[in-house]
């Protein structure tokens, strides 16, 4: 749909996008996971211009993470604009723990504070602002660590949040465009220190590494980033489909656990391979295999010279004839 005459690109574009994402949502409440900054902020107006006429009530959520000075006025001044918008406006203060540093700890109690609040109102969905500008982040990052390509996916436009569904409309848009559609509507954002904080990976990502690229690539680099996540939750879509179709005829229920045809894993390619024993371990034991343990196991069926159990996290696995049997409790030591 064209943008009305007159009506700022910034705004139509950052509409549009919202517009998009609820299209197929019931109706009822919709949280909205509002920081105050530019990205958020631009969300919420969007939110507040499209859900009312789908029969959908607002609800803001600000949480204050207590970890600056001056966090609960910040909190009050974002709710005092959401509240100007239309929204139930909430502000929830959360404990942050240290498990997995910081920004991991902070992120963990703000999620679950939308959760909590979406569960409370039955909302029919929990939207956050993230951008094309933090999926490229997201994705040089799980580059650097080494993660694998379910890392490379970066963030997907929807997924769960506990019972909820969390969207995140703006991963095309650019950091820019939500900047232009707050000036373009007066709303007054607020820039987060601990975004300009080097200290942080993020940061460093975003004001240090981000730009030498697009200065010796060219621009543009953003965004095709964003665009190799999208191809890569493509491609897992895809084996997941694959992994969904195969798994019940090569598995069996084993002691204390599950087993899986050796043939039928030596008969597949290596990333099928390696999917399929990521899977079984997950599903039955909800534990992530590294790279390392997953190769470890697939040795049992591709280079079998005797090996003894290996330990993974939650489980162990050994060989037992044409299966691989994964069961509770400790083997030994994966080399």
């Amino acid at each position: 749909m064209p943008p009305r005459p007159g009506l700022d690109p910034a705004t139509a574009l950052t509409r549009s996008a919202v517009r998009a994402a609820l299209a197929d949502i019931r109706p009822g409440a919709v949280v909205v996971g509002l920081s105050g900054g530019a990205d958020s902020l631009a969300l919420a107006a969007a939110t507040a211009f499209e859900a009312p006429g789908r029969g959908m009530s607002l609800i803001s959520v600000t949480v204050d993470h207590g970890l600056q000075t001056g966090s609960a006025e910040v909190a009050a001044a974002a709710a005092r604009q959401a509240e100007q918008l239309g929204f139930d406006a909430r502000v929830e203060r959360v404990r942050v723990g240290d498990e997995g540093g910081p920004e991991a700890a902070a992120r963990a109690a703000r999620y679950a504070a939308l959760a909590r609040v979406a569960r409370e109102a039955d909302a029919a969905a929990v939207l956050v602002g993230h951008t094309r500008d933090d999926q490229a982040e997201t994705v040089l990052l799980g580059l650097a660590r080494g993660s694998g390509a379910a890392s490379l996916q970066g963030m997907a436009p929807a997924s769960e949040l506990g019972t909820t569904l969390l969207l995140r409309p703006f991963l095309a848009i650019p950091r820019a465009i939500t900047r232009a559609a707050c000036a373009a509507q007066g709303l007054q954002p607020w820039d987060d220190p601990h975004n300009a904080d080097p200290a942080y990976a993020r940061v460093r990502v975003r004001e240090r590494v981000l730009p030498v690229l697009e200065a010796e690539l060219g621009p543009g680099v953003a965004e095709a980033l964003a665009r190799t996540a999208e191809q890569l939750r493509e491609d897992a879509a895809a084996f997941a489909e694959i992994i969904e179709e195969t798994i019940e005829d090569i598995v069996e229920h084993a002691e204390a656990g599950i087993a899986v045809s050796v043939a039928a894993l030596a008969a597949n390619p290596a990333a099928l391979r390696h999917r399929i024993i990521r899977h079984v371990v997950a599903s039955e034991f909800g534990q992530s295999l590294s790279r390392a343990q997953t190769v470890e196991v697939a040795r049992l069926v591709t280079d079998w010279a005797g090996q003894g159990p290996i330990d993974l996290p939650g489980c162990h696995a050994r060989r037992e004839g044409g299966r691989i049997v994964f069961a509770a409790g400790p083997g030994r030591r994966a080399p």
